[in-house]
């Protein structure tokens, strides 16, 4: 059932299962009036990730496009970094006039290599310097794959049942070899990695010592009749908990250190299994790791303000949301939001992500006010 990232933004797929989401959309107090946004560039391709820059830039990835991109105040664009032979370049984060990013190459069968690079940028954003690798991320999934012991699909199903089910979706499983470092952030020298094939969070220290901060549970649903027709899964499986991986696809650190990261379900994204994406606090001292909220259609990106306040996107629900103990409240609907970066002046967010491709790049960077009408 593992779905990469790339496939989940290429076309959500329809499986109907339960679920059940803790926190619902609204509830108490009247929403505040829609903050203003501005668009800042468009014309990206794929612009799945944001990170704010000095001097009011912006650190943009085009990832299908293999570009970092950095957008000035009035709009320009100048390429950071460009992949060579069509590798994927995401997960940026910026810290101390350093450029932290993702490469991801493919083969035949899905992502082939993987690293953690960083550039050196000047004081205006643009690069000073040739791309480093500071990690081989792939090399470490190799070696430790760290959900290798975790079991996903049907973890109480006989063999019988099990043989029962389509070579394309296997019964059960456990955690498989593959790297997808989807988003990073950085503090004190150490960067926290989100990789959507290893289902974990790592650290990487300047020196490019690897380890695993956390593994994210794997979610559960409980397969119904209509889900096991729809798909030619056996009369056995129904009634059964198929556990899906988890897909963590951005990590950041909120107040005291804490790490904060939203999940996609590794099975279908679109409604007709429920929003099922979560947010999780990972202490990452001690790899700990607890849910705080859940019900997002397709969390693929958060922001983390200095007071603690979360905000999601959600990529196939159309909207950010902010999180608060009291509920979910849409801030903005957009069609496909990706990436989410908290700024002292509000949310910076990459929207119409996906695009058309019998279509021009449509992707745009915005920025959103929350200073005004009670958002912050």
């Amino acid at each position: 059932m593992r779905r990469t990232l790339t496939a989940v933004a290429a076309a959500a797929t329809a499986l109907l299962l339960t679920a059940s989401p803790a926190l619902a959309h609204g509830g108490g107090k009247p929403s505040p009036r829609p903050p203003v946004v501005t668009d800042l560039a468009t014309g990206l391709v794929t612009p799945l990730s944001a990170a704010s820059g000095p001097r009011g830039s912006t650190f943009v990835t085009q990832n299908f496009a293999g570009l970092l991109t950095s957008v000035a105040r009035d709009g320009t664009t100048e390429v950071v970094y460009a992949s060579e032979g069509g590798a994927e370049v995401g997960g940026v984060s910026y810290s101390g006039r350093t450029v932290t990013f993702t490469e991801t190459e493919y083969g035949a069968t899905g992502p082939s290599a993987s690293s953690l690079r960083t550039v050196r940028v000047d004081r205006n954003g643009a690069p000073a310097g040739a791309a480093r690798t500071v990690a081989d991320l792939r090399a470490y999934e190799d070696a430790r794959n760290p959900d290798g012991r975790v079991t996903y699909g049907l973890r109480d199903a006989p063999q019988s049942c099990l043989d029962q089910f389509p070579a394309e979706m296997p019964g059960s499983y456990t955690g498989i070899q593959d790297s997808h470092p989807y988003a990073t952030t950085t503090r004190h020298g150490t960067t926290y990695v989100a990789d959507a094939g290893m289902n974990a969070i790592l650290s990487v220290s300047d020196r490019g010592r690897v380890r695993t901060v956390a593994v994210l549970p794997a979610q559960p649903a409980v397969v119904t009749a209509e889900a096991a027709e729809a798909n030619g899964l056996p009369d056995c499986a129904v009634g059964e908990t198929f556990w899906f991986e988890p897909v963590p696809t951005d990590v950041e650190v909120g107040p005291r250190g804490k790490l904060y990261v939203t999940t996609l379900p590794g099975g279908p994204e679109d409604a007709s299994l429920g929003a099922r994406g979560a947010v999780y606090t990972v202490d990452p001292w001690r790899g700990s790791v607890r849910e705080v909220a859940d019900g997002f259609l397709g969390a693929t990106n958060l922001a983390v303000s200095p007071w603690g306040t979360v905000y999601v996107a959600e990529m196939f629900g159309g909207a950010i949301t902010r999180v608060t103990w009291h509920g979910h409240r849409t801030v903005v609907e957009e069609a496909t939001p990706a990436g989410l970066e908290w700024s002292r002046h509000g949310l910076l967010a990459t929207v119409d992500a996906l695009g058309d491709e019998t279509a021009p790049p449509a992707g745009r960077l915005v920025s959103i006010d929350l200073h005004r009408h009670g958002w912050r």
